[in-house]
């Protein structure tokens, strides 16, 4: 372990439940694993905290009083791309893709396993995590497309559009294996980690993030293409 690393703070994470079972729960796991635990009762202190503390993580209630977890995310979103597991007794696939394409990171169903919320933990944080600095730079894909390896944007006709970490882990997989046509299983084990390989959902959602994103007409693609029943291909035209 470098020096610079033995003296990176723990990982703050931040725990919205109007429970206190809960939140002793997950507190007390995640300090075994020597995270920092910070804790909100509510949306309202949820929001105060993502301000002042600025968490590297948010573990967030769904089934809230006053201000559910679903809308506590969404005023999250409107200021800070910070990671967000959502806390969840519902284990519909809708109900999780609502919380995703709201802005969730990931979703744990309650009643959860220590193991299991460390594993979930771990993995989000794993994802937001900047690449390594395999390849930098400004890579053209056309005359309409760039991607700023640096900065994590897409550049389309000039104009410069953020990504997500998730949204950026999964185009760069897609670009540096270019012409080749990814299995689902691969790209989630790659992007998310192999506890994700039968999350398709996840996959789905995240496509269809990059084609709003990138492609001309999204419903449409250009770049981004499905080969049904096995995965995805990424066409680089100078190739």
């Amino acid at each position: 372990m470098s020096p610079s690393s033995a003296n990176k703070p723990a990982p703050l994470v931040l725990v919205v439940d109007d429970e206190p079972r809960i939140v002793r729960f997950v507190r007390v796991n995640l300090e075994m694993e020597s995270f920092r635990v910070i804790e909100a009762g509510n949306g309202l202190e949820a929001l105060s905290l993502v301000r002042e503390r600025l968490p590297a993580l948010v573990l967030l209630d769904v089934m809230m009083p006053e201000m559910d977890g679903l809308e506590t995310l969404r005023m999250i979103r409107e200021t800070s791309h910070v990671p967000v597991i959502l806390l969840t007794v519902r284990n519909t696939e809708d109900d999780k893709v609502r919380g995703l394409e709201l802005g969730a990171d990931d979703y744990i169903t309650k009643p959860f396993s220590p193991r299991e919320l460390v594993s979930r933990v771990r993995a989000v944080l794993r994802r937001v995590t900047p690449l390594g600095a395999v390849e930098t730079g400004l890579l053209d894909i056309d005359e309409r497309l760039s991607i700023d390896l640096n900065t994590a944007e897409v550049i389309i006709a000039g104009e410069r559009v953020k990504l997500r970490p998730t949204e950026f882990r999964l185009l760069r997989q897609l670009i540096e294996n270019a012409g080749v046509t990814l299995a689902y299983e691969d790209l989630l084990s790659r992007v998310w980690g192999p506890e994700y390989v039968d999350a398709t959902h996840y996959l789905r959602l995240y496509i269809n993030y990059l084609r709003q994103k990138i492609e001309p007409i999204p419903g449409d693609p250009h770049y981004i293409f499905n080969e049904r029943g096995w995965g995805y291909r990424f066409v680089n035209f100078r190739n």
